[in-house]
């Protein structure tokens, strides 16, 4: 979502990192361009100018104009009010013996998928959550619901009835006389604020006695998604956000505005379709993202979820063995799917984020996973049994080239020698070096220095 804004403050900030000093008319000219770039996120107007105005006051201070690297501090300031902007830290939510969680939003924002979500997380925590369908104003609301919840194994309830408030209390009822101890009502939206919404909501939430009251934002709406919420805090006083479709072509508006224009924070934030795409929300992490810097804890968090302890025990002790076999290949390949999309995992990484432009193939991964399911169980195990006639035979078996099957061979064996270096407490030289920008010309100069002492010894 926050690619294009990424790399404008990137472009921004890039001259002030390079400077050994700093004056008025460098600064000027970079909170220009952060501020076009925040505008053209779709941060509201006034969050803009204070944000500015607070970089700006922060940038021109003697601790920055004064250091050693000012235009690293520049860019510290920046990742602190971008930090700031979004909140102070991440905020859980506080659950009790019995928890209500209500979930409020427009139609399309997401709420359905965002209640099945949470009642995953929930479960996966070891509380027993439960469903309650209190939409009664979109049609199929409560069948999708149900779909839902039987995909995560999580009870649903819903009353026949044309009352929400009916439907709620119902549910809720019959949700703690099962012995549930988290309840998610999922209410019903509209296609814009009116009073009607505002009423009924206002109507359930006076039944149900919710624990916490959740917005659900859709991040695609911009800073219109900061006018929906501070017209839901007049009436319900909602206590945190869950913003969704974070992995759309948003342009970031939302969860850099709403926080500023309400107070209120955001939560949870969806960053796919699948139910296990709900995080919690890490101004820190996410101000480290947009400026480029990675988000290495998130990608821990997201390994050790995606990778039992039984696996990461088992491939730890092969690679300390220099051991890398196809069935060891294709184990850490689904891991790392399992991890989410390859793109977003990349951005994670410190430094890649800067690296605008790179494209994964994931396609091509999955034509890795053919070929190597196309070998037999010992083909898998024992690499080197794999001759000519045997790669001719699994390059028909995958729809493959025969070079493509070469390409995976050698990918592997050039993995396991650098498993045994490993092992062996060495660092791997990286391969392909020479391929990358600037680094043929070095191995020409190598050579040609060696060349030259080679001379210089004959001479002498």
């Amino acid at each position: 979502m926050f690619d294009s804004l990424s790399d404008r403050l990137g472009k921004a900030l890039g001259d002030l990192r390079k400077r050994g000093r700093l004056d008025d008319e460098a600064i000027s000219r970079a909170m220009r361009e952060i501020r076009l770039a925040l505008i053209d996120a779709d941060v509201n107007l006034e969050v803009v100018s204070g944000f500015v105005e607070r970089v700006r006051e922060r940038a021109l201070g003697a601790d920055v104009l004064k250091s050693l690297t000012p235009g690293q501090q520049v860019v510290k300031v920046v990742h602190d009010e971008l930090t700031d902007l979004m909140g102070e830290g991440a905020v859980e939510l506080e659950l009790g013996k019995r928890s209500v969680i209500l979930l409020a939003g427009l139609q399309g924002s997401g709420k359905t998928t965002a209640a099945a979500k949470l009642a995953l997380r929930f479960a996966s925590e070891g509380r027993r959550p439960g469903l309650v369908a209190a939409d009664l104003q979109r049609p199929a609301a409560a069948d999708q619901l149900e779909q839902l919840g039987g995909q995560i194994d999580v009870p649903v309830f819903r009353t026949e009835t044309a009352d929400p408030v009916e439907a709620s209390r119902s549910g809720l009822e019959r949700a703690f006389a099962q012995g549930l101890d988290t309840v998610i009502i999922d209410t019903a939206g509209r296609l814009q604020v009116d009073d009607q919404l505002m009423e009924e909501l206002e109507r359930v939430v006076e039944t149900t006695r919710p624990t916490s009251s959740l917005l659900v934002l859709d991040a695609m709406t911009g800073q219109q998604a900061a006018e929906v919420a501070t017209v839901f805090q007049q009436r319900i006083a909602f206590d945190g956000v869950v913003l969704t479709k974070l992995d759309g072509d948003a342009r970031g508006g939302a969860a850099l505005s709403v926080k500023a224009v309400t107070g209120r924070p955001i939560m949870f934030i969806s960053t796919g379709e699948r139910l296990e795409t709900l995080e919690v929300f890490h101004p820190e992490r996410m101000a480290s993202r947009i400026l480029g810097m990675g988000d290495v804890l998130s990608l821990i968090e997201r390994a050790e979820k995606a990778v039992s302890a039984d696996e990461q025990t088992a491939m730890e002790l092969r690679m300390r063995k220099g051991q890398f076999s196809f069935e060891d290949f294709l184990q850490a390949q689904r891991m790392l799917r399992r991890m989410g999309p390859l793109q977003g995992l990349l951005k994670m990484m410190p430094g890649m984020g800067q690296l605008s432009g790179i494209e994964v193939d994931e396609s091509r991964l999955k034509r890795v996973e053919a070929i190597i399911l196309s070998m037999t169980p010992r083909e898998r195990m024992i690499p080197h049994l794999i001759d000519g006639h045997r790669r001719r035979r699994i390059a028909a078996g995958s729809g493959s080239s025969l070079q493509e099957v070469n390409q995976l061979l050698e990918a592997r064996k050039m993995m396991e020698g650098m498993m045994k270096q490993m092992g062996k407490g060495k660092m791997p030289a990286l391969p392909g070096l020479a391929e990358l920008p600037g680094a043929a010309p070095m191995a020409r100069r190598s050579a040609t220095k060696k060349k030259k002492s080679k001379r210089r010894a004959g001479r002498r």
